[in-house]
C-alpha cells in the first residue's frame, strides 16, 4: 500500500504563502512512491490549484448539505469547484470547538463522497480517556458511527490522532500507535471484509521529520495527517523522503 503523507495547514496561509505551498509541491515530484497533499484554508483553494496545477489540494472541512441558509459554511460541492480533490473531516478541533458529533461526521463523509472528493475520516481520544483505559473503546466508537456504510473503496482514509499529542509536541509510543491503527484495521475488515484492509490508516498526531520513519514503518501505518510541520517545505520533506524510503 502507497503512504499517503497530507498536510493540514489549518488557520494559517494567505497568498504570501503560495510560493511554501508551490515549494512544496515541487519536492514532492521527487518522491514518486509516495502519495501527498495539502489541506489548506478554503480562501487559498482556487489559487494554489492555479498555481501548481497537477499536485494534490483539499480542503479541512465541508457542510453536509450542497447549499442552504448556512452562513459561513462551504459545502463539498464548492469545495470540488474550487478545484479540491479531498477534504478533511472530524477533526478533533471541529469535534471539540465546533461541537461535531459522531453523526455530523458521517454526514459530511458522505456528502464528501457524492461531490466526488476523497475523504480522510478523523477519531482520537483525550488524555483523560487514554489515562482511564477507555482509548479503544472511545476510538472503536467513533470509527463505527463516523464512517458511511459506503465507506469501503479509495475514496476514503481514517486518520488517528491522539487529541493530546496534536500541536503539543508529544507523541504517541509505537506501541500504542500499533495498537490502536491494529483495533481499527481490525474494525474495518469486520464492516467492509477485504475492502476494509484498502482503507489507508493514517497517524496524525505531530509526526514530523524526526519521527516519521518510526512512526510510517509501524503495522497499520499508512501514512500520516500533518499539522505544523506541513507548513514548509524544509519541513514536509524529510516526512516525504522517510515515507520513500520505505516504499523501496
Amino acid at each position: 500500500m502507497r503512504k499517503f503523507i497530507v498536510g493540514n495547514w489549518k488557520m494559517n496561509g494567505t497568498s504570501r504563502d503560495l510560493k511554501e505551498i508551490e515549494a512544496i509541491a515541487s519536492a514532492a515530484q521527487d518522491y514518486v512512491s509516495v502519495d501527498s497533499a495539502l489541506c489548506v484554508p478554503a480562501t487559498l483553494i482556487d489559487r494554489a490549484v492555479r498555481q501548481i496545477g497537477s499536485f494534490s489540494i483539499g480542503g479541512q472541512d465541508c457542510h453536509m448539505l450542497t447549499e442552504g441558509a448556512f452562513t459561513g459554511c462551504v459545502s463539498a460541492e464548492m469545495l470540488g469547484d474550487a478545484g479540491a480533490v479531498l477534504t478533511i473531516v472530524g477533526h478533533s478541533e471541529r469535534r471539540t470547538a465546533q461541537h461535531e458529533c459522531d453523526i455530523d461526521i458521517c454526514a459530511k463523509a458522505e456528502a464528501a463522497h457524492a461531490a466526488g472528493l476523497h475523504a480522510i475520516v478523523c477519531v482520537g481520544e483525550t488524555l483523560n480517556e487514554r489515562e482511564s483505559g477507555k482509548a479503544l473503546d472511545v476510538v472503536l466508537k467513533q470509527l463505527g458511527a463516523s464512517l458511511p456504510d459506503t465507506a469501503a473503496g479509495n475514496w476514503l482514509c481514517v486518520a488517528y490522532e491522539p487529541v493530546w499529542a496534536i500541536g503539543t509536541g508529544r507523541v504517541a509510543g509505537p506501541d500504542d500507535v500499533e495498537e490502536m491503527h491494529g483495533a481499527i484495521r481490525s474494525a474495518l475488515a469486520q464492516r467492509f471484509g477485504e475492502e476494509g484492509n484498502a482503507i489507508r490508516i493514517l497517524y496524525g498526531g505531530s509526526m514530523n521529520g524526526e519521527n516519521a520513519a518510526q512512526l510510517l514503518a509501524l503495522d497499520n501505518v499508512d501514512g500520516g495527517l500533518i499539522g505544523g510541520a506541513s507548513l514548509s517545505a524544509a519541513k514536509f520533506e524529510p516526512i516525504l523522503a522517510a515515507a520513500e524510503a520505505l516504499s523501496k
